[in-house]
Protein backbone atom coordinates (compact mmCIF):
# COMPACT_ATOMS: atom_id res chain seq x y z
CA UNK A 1 0.00 0.00 0.00
CA UNK A 2 0.64 3.41 -0.24
CA UNK A 3 1.13 6.45 1.70
CA UNK A 4 -2.03 7.50 0.11
CA UNK A 5 -3.73 4.58 0.84
CA UNK A 6 -2.51 4.07 4.25
CA UNK A 7 -3.86 7.71 5.10
CA UNK A 8 -7.43 6.47 3.79
CA UNK A 9 -7.35 3.89 5.75
CA UNK A 10 -6.05 5.60 8.97
CA UNK A 11 -9.00 8.09 8.42
CA UNK A 12 -11.80 5.13 7.95
CA UNK A 13 -10.87 3.73 11.05
CA UNK A 14 -11.34 7.27 13.08
CA UNK A 15 -14.61 6.94 11.48
CA UNK A 16 -15.85 3.37 13.60
CA UNK A 17 -18.29 4.21 15.73
CA UNK A 18 -17.47 0.89 18.10
CA UNK A 19 -14.55 -0.45 18.31
CA UNK A 20 -13.51 -3.83 16.28
CA UNK A 21 -13.62 -7.12 18.75
CA UNK A 22 -10.63 -7.23 21.61
CA UNK A 23 -10.16 -11.08 22.12
CA UNK A 24 -8.61 -13.53 19.42
CA UNK A 25 -11.90 -15.51 19.40
CA UNK A 26 -14.42 -12.84 19.07
CA UNK A 27 -12.04 -11.46 16.23
CA UNK A 28 -11.79 -14.88 14.48
CA UNK A 29 -15.77 -15.45 14.69
CA UNK A 30 -15.98 -12.09 13.30
CA UNK A 31 -14.49 -13.27 10.48
CA UNK A 32 -15.96 -16.20 10.28
CA UNK A 33 -19.16 -15.03 10.39
CA UNK A 34 -17.85 -12.66 7.06
CA UNK A 35 -16.18 -14.97 5.00
CA UNK A 36 -18.40 -17.96 6.06
CA UNK A 37 -16.11 -20.63 6.22
CA UNK A 38 -12.98 -21.31 8.34
CA UNK A 39 -11.23 -22.23 5.19
CA UNK A 40 -11.62 -19.08 3.82
CA UNK A 41 -10.73 -17.51 6.51
CA UNK A 42 -7.28 -19.99 6.89
CA UNK A 43 -6.74 -18.27 3.20
CA UNK A 44 -6.86 -14.62 4.15
CA UNK A 45 -4.91 -14.88 7.07
CA UNK A 46 -2.13 -17.33 6.00
CA UNK A 47 -2.87 -20.29 8.77
CA UNK A 48 -4.33 -23.66 8.21
CA UNK A 49 -7.82 -24.57 8.82
CA UNK A 50 -7.35 -26.20 11.99
CA UNK A 51 -5.56 -23.57 13.25
CA UNK A 52 -8.36 -21.20 12.78
CA UNK A 53 -10.49 -23.69 14.37
CA UNK A 54 -8.60 -24.01 17.32
CA UNK A 55 -8.55 -20.26 17.72
CA UNK A 56 -12.21 -20.13 17.41
CA UNK A 57 -12.19 -22.55 19.94
CA UNK A 58 -10.08 -20.93 22.29
CA UNK A 59 -7.59 -23.50 22.40
CA UNK A 60 -4.98 -21.43 21.15
CA UNK A 61 -4.81 -18.00 22.02
CA UNK A 62 -1.66 -16.46 21.81
CA UNK A 63 -0.86 -16.92 17.70
CA UNK A 64 2.55 -15.27 16.56
CA UNK A 65 2.94 -11.51 15.73
CA UNK A 66 2.47 -11.64 12.18
CA UNK A 67 -0.28 -14.00 12.55
CA UNK A 68 -2.08 -11.46 15.28
CA UNK A 69 -1.27 -8.53 12.75
CA UNK A 70 -2.88 -10.14 10.15
CA UNK A 71 -5.87 -11.26 11.86
CA UNK A 72 -6.13 -7.27 13.13
CA UNK A 73 -5.90 -6.38 9.89
CA UNK A 74 -8.86 -8.60 8.38
CA UNK A 75 -10.98 -7.41 11.08
CA UNK A 76 -10.51 -3.78 10.62
CA UNK A 77 -10.85 -3.85 6.65
CA UNK A 78 -14.27 -5.61 7.15
CA UNK A 79 -15.14 -3.52 10.61
CA UNK A 80 -18.42 -1.54 9.97
CA UNK A 81 -18.80 -0.90 5.91
CA UNK A 82 -22.03 1.16 6.01
CA UNK A 83 -20.40 3.46 8.72
CA UNK A 84 -17.06 3.68 6.22
CA UNK A 85 -19.38 4.15 3.20
CA UNK A 86 -21.45 6.64 5.22
CA UNK A 87 -18.67 9.14 5.81
CA UNK A 88 -17.08 8.75 2.73
CA UNK A 89 -20.15 9.71 0.41
CA UNK A 90 -20.37 12.62 3.12
CA UNK A 91 -16.83 13.82 1.76
CA UNK A 92 -17.28 13.16 -1.94
CA UNK A 93 -20.92 14.99 -1.97
CA UNK A 94 -20.70 17.63 0.97
CA UNK A 95 -17.88 18.14 3.36
CA UNK A 96 -14.95 17.41 1.34
CA UNK A 97 -11.77 16.39 2.55
CA UNK A 98 -8.92 17.81 5.19
CA UNK A 99 -5.49 16.46 4.25
CA UNK A 100 -2.18 17.88 6.42
CA UNK A 101 0.63 17.15 5.34
CA UNK A 102 4.54 17.61 5.58
CA UNK A 103 5.90 17.26 1.88
CA UNK A 104 8.12 19.22 -0.63
CA UNK A 105 6.09 20.81 -3.29
CA UNK A 106 7.39 21.79 -6.44
CA UNK A 107 5.51 23.87 -8.68
CA UNK A 108 6.28 25.40 -12.55
CA UNK A 109 5.96 28.72 -12.09
CA UNK A 110 5.89 31.95 -14.82
CA UNK A 111 9.97 33.02 -15.52
CA UNK A 112 10.83 35.89 -12.65
CA UNK A 113 9.29 34.07 -9.37
CA UNK A 114 10.71 30.94 -7.92
CA UNK A 115 9.78 28.05 -8.30
CA UNK A 116 12.28 25.68 -6.44
CA UNK A 117 10.35 23.44 -4.04
CA UNK A 118 10.27 23.22 -0.37
CA UNK A 119 9.01 21.81 2.71
CA UNK A 120 6.10 22.56 3.91
CA UNK A 121 3.63 21.65 6.71
CA UNK A 122 -0.06 22.18 4.92
CA UNK A 123 -3.55 21.49 6.55
CA UNK A 124 -6.12 22.35 3.42
CA UNK A 125 -9.82 21.90 3.63
CA UNK A 126 -10.19 20.16 -0.24
CA UNK A 127 -13.87 20.83 -1.14
CA UNK A 128 -15.76 17.35 -2.08
CA UNK A 129 -14.90 17.26 -5.77
CA UNK A 130 -11.39 16.59 -4.68
CA UNK A 131 -12.59 13.75 -2.03
CA UNK A 132 -14.61 12.24 -5.00
CA UNK A 133 -12.05 11.97 -7.63
CA UNK A 134 -9.32 10.71 -4.93
CA UNK A 135 -11.87 7.85 -3.74
CA UNK A 136 -13.01 7.06 -7.74
CA UNK A 137 -9.19 7.01 -8.11
CA UNK A 138 -8.81 4.42 -5.44
CA UNK A 139 -11.37 2.24 -5.87
CA UNK A 140 -10.25 1.90 -10.00
CA UNK A 141 -6.85 0.98 -8.38
CA UNK A 142 -4.88 4.03 -8.97
CA UNK A 143 -1.14 3.95 -7.93
CA UNK A 144 0.08 6.27 -5.58
CA UNK A 145 1.74 8.50 -7.35
CA UNK A 146 -1.69 9.21 -9.24
CA UNK A 147 -3.62 10.38 -5.98
CA UNK A 148 -0.62 12.43 -4.92
CA UNK A 149 -1.20 14.20 -8.02
CA UNK A 150 -4.73 14.31 -7.29
CA UNK A 151 -4.32 16.07 -4.07
CA UNK A 152 -1.85 18.17 -5.38
CA UNK A 153 -4.49 19.74 -7.97
CA UNK A 154 -6.67 20.51 -4.50
CA UNK A 155 -3.84 22.28 -3.22
CA UNK A 156 -2.95 24.11 -6.32
CA UNK A 157 -6.37 25.52 -6.67
CA UNK A 158 -7.31 25.57 -2.66
CA UNK A 159 -4.33 26.86 -1.39
CA UNK A 160 -1.71 28.43 -3.75
CA UNK A 161 -3.91 29.65 -5.99
CA UNK A 162 -6.63 30.85 -3.47
CA UNK A 163 -9.43 29.52 -5.12
CA UNK A 164 -8.37 31.59 -8.27
CA UNK A 165 -7.53 34.79 -6.25
CA UNK A 166 -4.01 34.85 -6.88
CA UNK A 167 -0.74 32.86 -8.48
CA UNK A 168 -2.85 32.03 -11.70
CA UNK A 169 0.07 31.81 -13.84
CA UNK A 170 1.50 28.52 -11.17
CA UNK A 171 1.09 25.30 -12.73
CA UNK A 172 1.85 21.59 -12.03
CA UNK A 173 2.83 21.83 -8.45
CA UNK A 174 3.94 18.31 -7.34
CA UNK A 175 4.06 16.67 -3.84
CA UNK A 176 7.22 15.22 -3.53
CA UNK A 177 8.90 13.43 0.05
CA UNK A 178 6.43 12.79 2.04
CA UNK A 179 7.28 13.22 5.23
CA UNK A 180 3.68 12.26 6.69
CA UNK A 181 0.56 12.44 5.13
CA UNK A 182 -2.97 12.49 6.96
CA UNK A 183 -6.43 12.58 5.97
CA UNK A 184 -10.18 13.68 8.07
CA UNK A 185 -13.26 13.52 6.03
Amino acid sequence: MGEIDDAIERADQEAFTRQPPKTLQARINFLVKQLKTTKAVAQEIGVSQRSVERYRKGERKHPPQAIAERIDAAVRARWQPQVRKRRRKQAATTRGITVETRARFGYTAPIGTTDDGRFRRLTVHLPAVYAQRLFNARDAGASDQQMRQIIAEGFKDIYFQDGGNRALGLTDVTLNDIDYLDLDY
